[in-house]
């Protein structure tokens, strides 16, 4: 799991029309009343002083790795080795996590410098959830690049776990104890763990009865400093450790959510996520659909291509919209080859893929589907100055193979900070459209 310091969020109700593959037929039908729940803000990548966080990017980026090799693995073991056949091909799984604390010892030893710490403290998209009868409140990461709720349990009494709002079986009267167990494994040899349960479930009024979870009863030390409790996933079941339907699933089996999508509108202040369709106020314009391959369990589109200003770089990609990442990702010969067309840019950190370029003349980085390009805009490329002083800044786009396959690229806060993003999951399509 990655780690990221919470923004304010507002999670919102709201019922929509969906809109075909392409274009949104009835914008007159997105919004309806909702309910808002604001969260505070805490700093991320870059500095007070305008330089790249260079330690909590290696750690967020070891946790992204980490998190999508769980995944892989619970995928290998829901769907079995067929599974990987569809879209790219899939590489061989890591036997084990990669280790935050063996990078930053690599990097230390580069710069000749002392023993460096993982401070954790990136970006989250956050916000209040309840559990049981009456309900229990948790600060919650929603995270469209996993497919499970856990939270901590009253029966975990470690120094993280008693930083966190815990979950007492005994104390909700519609709680119910379930076979099998709920693990996940750490670069740094610890892990998050528990037993399975079900109980009710609810997200801004909206609620899941009879949702599947973990109350965990060990948790990693990488979360002691971060403010959330849990992580809710919004992916598909395909890749569930705990085997059965994320929330946004079961709330649609319970008949409590109209229309079948969820939105995310992340920014510096107002970000919210949108259940049950979209908010008309954030975005104008048609929402662009294109179809996801979700047999991989991800919000992955296909057939995409990346671009420097009005030039194709690199084409026939596909990408997973991660809300739980805060950087996009590349396999590195691609990444490369971006880089190579964006003049002054260098190869700042070779081990963990970090491109610099001239702070004053930063790289139009775009995606596009088959319609149009949507661009990473000069104020989220931009990472912070390699150095104080510096004339070049690290870009929030880096070099990494993650295990996830051949021309498969992750795509996370750095992306979708620039447009408001659509998740429909009746019509296994993710939809962008341009911010108001």
């Amino acid at each position: 799991m990655f780690n990221k310091a919470s923004l304010l969020l507002t999670i919102t109700l709201a019922v929509s029309a969906f809109a075909g593959p392409t274009r949104e037929p009835n914008p007159s039908k997105r919004e309806s009343d909702g309910v808002a729940i604001p969260m505070a803000k805490r700093a991320g990548l870059t500095t007070s002083a305008g330089v790249f966080d260079h330690d909590r990017a290696i750690a967020a980026t070891v946790l992204t790795a980490n998190k999508h090799r769980n995944n892989l693995l619970s995928l290998k073991e829901n769907k079995g080795i067929a599974a990987f056949n569809a879209g790219a091909e899939i590489k061989e799984l890591r036997k084990t996590p990669l280790d935050v604390e063996a990078r930053m010892q690599q990097r230390a030893v580069k710069r000749q410098s002392e023993k460096l710490t993982d401070e954790e403290n990136d970006l989250e998209w956050a916000g209040s959830i309840s559990i049981g009868t009456p309900a229990q409140k948790f600060l919650i990461d929603f995270d469209t690049g996993s497919s499970d709720l856990w939270v901590p349990s009253s029966s975990c009494t470690s120094s993280t776990c008693k930083k966190k709002s815990r979950y007492a079986v005994s104390k909700s009267s519609s709680s119910a104890k379930k076979s099998g167990s709920f693990s996940i494994q750490y670069g740094d040899g610890s892990t998050v763990s528990g037993g399975v349960y079900t109980d009710t479930v609810a997200v801004a009024g909206i609620k899941a009865s009879k949702q599947y979870f973990s109350p965990v009863t060990t948790l990693s030390s990488s979360f002691d400093d971060d403010p959330i409790d849990g992580i809710l996933g919004l992916a598909f079941p395909a890749i569930s450790n705990l085997k059965h339907d994320p929330f946004f699933y079961t709330a649609v089996s319970n008949g409590n959510v109209k229309t079948q999508q969820f939105s995310f509108y992340l920014a510096q202040t107002g970000s919210e996520l949108y259940i049950g369709g979209t908010n008309s106020k954030l975005f104008t314009g048609a929402i662009e659909f294109h179809s996801v391959d979700a047999s991989g369990g991800f919000w992955q589109a296909t057939n995409g291509k990346v671009k420097i200003g009005t030039s194709t770089v690199v084409s026939g990609i596909q990408t997973i919209i991660d809300s739980g990442t805060t950087l996009a990702y590349g396999p590195p010969d691609a990444v490369k080859k971006i880089f190579a067309s964006v003049k002054g840019s260098k190869l700042f950190d070779a081990s963990n893929g970090f491109y610099s370029y001239p702070c004053n003349s930063p790289p139009q980085i775009s995606f596009n589907w088959g319609g149009k390009d949507w661009t990473i805009s000069s104020a989220n490329i931009n990472l912070g100055q390699t150095k104080a002083g510096s004339s070049d800044c690290v870009a929030s786009l880096a070099a990494q193979d993650l295990g996830l396959g051949n021309g498969v690229w992750l795509l996370g806060d750095a992306f979708m900070k620039n447009v408001y993003s659509v998740f429909d999951v009746k019509q296994k399509a993710v939809g962008f459209a341009k911010l108001a």
